[in-house]
């Protein structure tokens, strides 16, 4: 029996996926294209070679989670996935950020520009972090929203206007389209191997990535990887997604709890600063210490 569904099933799963465009934001849109491998292909690599039908379903599991667990990465990198994508501009800057795919975009060189642009209702205006420079707040109020709307759709058909009008006098689409917005849709083929995919779904997935961003790697983790590859989807939840890092620092500070409060936990945020790392304490904002902070808050070794 192998790790994964029966061929029949298997290939007809893949053929339900295949060219379905899954909606993203307002006008984007995920869609596979084809999917080399399966979890049986993790097993095999990991393997070197194996009869078909030699292992359990059980044994295949364990070996995915072994293997995900102790970052032993390279059988993940004999599965492959290629994708076509639609997405905003600005969006697509942090995407080609990771360099270990294979890409082929659509060029306004040679063809006119996609005649859309990412658009932005009135509850979905954020406001900026208090703490973070390059993460978003809470969503500002509708009425204020609402202006910031018309003003967006305003500079939107003013842009596409002038966009086309140079076209029709003859100018370049190379030049025409430099002051096109980067809310405006580009689409692209991109190829990865699973192990980078999985790269790409942790950090992007995460809650500290851009929201829109968050939305695309959502639906391809869930949508499209998750039914392909069910054991490395629960053992990339379990050991990437959900799990939680501590340093060394941090389990130094645990440490020094238990002793300060002989075991009574939760401690209290003013018993966790007596015991925080040195380095911390005479810092009046330090990341670090708001990060472990917060991870012995989810594990309930520090009140809220």
């Amino acid at each position: 029996m192998t790790a994964t569904a029966p061929s029949t099933d298997r290939a007809a799963l893949l053929e339900s996926l295949r060219w379905k465009k899954l909606p993203v934001l307002d006008d984007g849109f995920v869609a596979l294209v084809d999917c080399m491998g399966d979890d049986g292909s993790v097993v095999q690599a990991a393997r070197v070679s194996y009869g078909e039908g030699t292992r359990r379903v059980s044994d295949d599991r364990q070996l995915i989670r072994y293997l995900l667990r102790h970052a032993h990465t390279t059988p993940f990198e004999m599965a492959e996935l290629k994708f076509v994508v639609r997405v905003p501009m600005d969006c697509w800057r942090q995407w080609i950020r990771h360099r270990t795919a294979s890409v082929n975009e659509y060029s306004t060189r040679y063809s006119l520009a996609i005649d859309a642009m990412q658009t932005t209702t009135d509850d979905e205006w954020r406001s900026q972090a208090a703490t973070n420079r390059q993460g978003s707040g809470d969503f500002v109020p509708a009425d204020k929203g609402h202006l910031l709307t018309q003003a967006e759709q305003e500079l939107q058909r003013l842009a596409r206007r002038v966009y086309e009008e140079r076209l029709e006098a003859g100018i370049a689409r190379e030049q025409a389209r430099k002051d096109l917005p980067l809310s405006t849709y580009t689409e692209a083929y991109w190829k990865i191997d699973l192990h980078n995919l999985l790269h790409f779904l942790a950090l992007r997935m995460d809650t500290h990535a851009q929201l829109e961003i968050r939305r695309y790697a959502e639906t391809i983790g869930r949508e499209i990887v998750a039914p392909l590859f069910p054991l490395v989807w629960e053992a990339f939840l379990d050991y990437r997604v959900q799990a939680l890092r501590l340093t060394r620092l941090d389990q130094e500070v645990i440490r020094r709890l238990a002793a300060r409060t002989s075991g009574r936990l939760p401690a209290s945020q003013a018993e966790f600063l007596a015991a925080q790392d040195p380095a911390w304490s005479g810092l009046e904002r330090c990341r670090e210490r708001d990060e472990c902070l917060g991870k012995l808050i989810s594990l309930g070794l520090v009140s809220p």
